[in-house]
């Protein structure tokens, strides 16, 4: 490294740092402004606002808008650069275009190291934290969602696969009072049905930790022969408990990564459809530190060049290169959890799509 190098890795971490504590302090604003009512009915002090709300608020929202900043932070300061000829300077010294970059690869790599590491334990942590305020003190129904409607209209239906070869379903289940009924179990052996459980009601037994179905019905089937069993109550120890069919529909949000893995893997033995949301999520927890890197060189490679209009031209360029790579974004996230495109190819698309658009913009850069 040596002193230009300095020079351009304090400028771009410098501008990044300063954008996004700017941007920071106008989203805290905002937030404020949409949230002072809510606020003001919570009675809590200052203090307690920002210990269990805004420290979990500042993190989300900067993670939201990382890679964005770190193009514009780029942008901004190489046009600057490019405008007083620093650039022109630098490659007439005989420097390559190549050996030019170095120090835009560093910043990136940093920045790129930071993101990784929160996505993956801080702004889970930091999630867990806004959801937990929001939920007790905005609106405490807002970050729940039943999974499947019931046929009554007043709870929820849970169909799960308990193991391998068991399937249960739950009809009409309240998560607050975790009641619910009826019930029915069933239990396969080479895809022949060998034992039917059903009861009038379920619920969650808090001694025990055990599930206890009341008005049993049991039917063993052996064959062309039954065995039909009635049982007052039958308790079962079952691989879900309550906080399992209370769905979350920001779980993925708050969970680190080692957490949202682990749950996945639940998730497909109990056979739960829909999961392509949370495969995506944690795909992208690896892509978007990527995706700094890809932005950070194609800005540095755009806003290198001098023109006409300076800096405007730049994050004109900027911003509708970053809007692109955002449509595509959504775009492959809603065929992953819509349709059948798989997770981690989803997580991925916009970051092969830019990978040959940077290396189109480097090629034709005029060096």
């Amino acid at each position: 490294m040596k002193k230009i190098d300095w020079y351009i890795l304090k400028n771009f971490l410098t501008t990044f740092f300063f954008a996004i504590f700017l941007f920071t302090v106008i989203a805290v604003v905002v937030d404020v402004s949409e949230k002072a009512d809510d606020f003001v009915k919570s009675n809590l002090g200052f203090k307690n606002i920002v210990m269990e709300y805004y420290i979990g608020f500042v993190p989300h929202i900067v993670a939201l808008l990382f890679p964005l900043f770190v193009f514009i932070a780029v942008i901004f300061f190489t046009s600057k650069m490019a405008g007083r000829s620093e650039i022109i300077a630098i490659l007439a010294s005989g420097t390559s275009y190549w050996r030019w970059l170095r120090p835009y690869w560093f910043g990136g790599l940093i920045l790129a190291g930071l993101l990784w590491y929160a996505n993956h334990y801080l702004v889970p942590s930091a999630n867990k934290i806004r959801g937990a305020f929001e939920a007790k003190y905005f609106d405490p129904n807002s970050s729940y969602e039943t999974l499947t409607k019931s046929r009554s209209g007043t709870g929820s239906d849970f169909y799960l696969r308990i193991d391998s070869n068991t399937y249960a379903g739950v009809y009409n289940y309240d998560t607050a009072t975790k009641r619910g009924g009826p019930i029915f179990l069933h239990k396969l052996r080479n895809d022949v049905l060998i034992e039917n459980i059903r009861a009038e009601t379920v619920h969650w037994d808090t001694v025990r930790k055990s599930w206890k179905m009341e008005y049993v019905l049991k039917r063993n089937m052996d064959g062309i022969n039954e065995t039909l069993i009635e049982l007052p109550s039958l308790s079962l120890n079952f691989n879900f408990s309550p906080s399992d069919l209370r769905r979350d529909k920001y779980t993925k949000d708050k969970l680190t990564s080692d957490e949202l893995n682990s749950l996945i893997s639940m998730e497909e033995i109990r056979g739960t459809e829909g999961l392509n949301e949370l495969k995506v999520e944690s795909a992208r927890r690896d892509a978007t530190p990527v995706t700094v890197i890809l932005l950070t060189i194609i800005g540095a490679v755009v806003a290198g060049r001098k023109v006409r209009g300076g800096s405007g031209v730049h994050l004109a360029i900027g911003f509708i290169t970053a809007a692109l790579f955002i449509l595509a974004d959504k775009f492959s996230t809603i065929f992953s959890t819509k349709g059948n495109l798989p997770p981690d190819i989803a997580a991925w698309i916009p970051n092969f799509i830019f990978f040959f658009v940077a290396i189109g913009i480097y090629r034709n850069a005029p060096k």
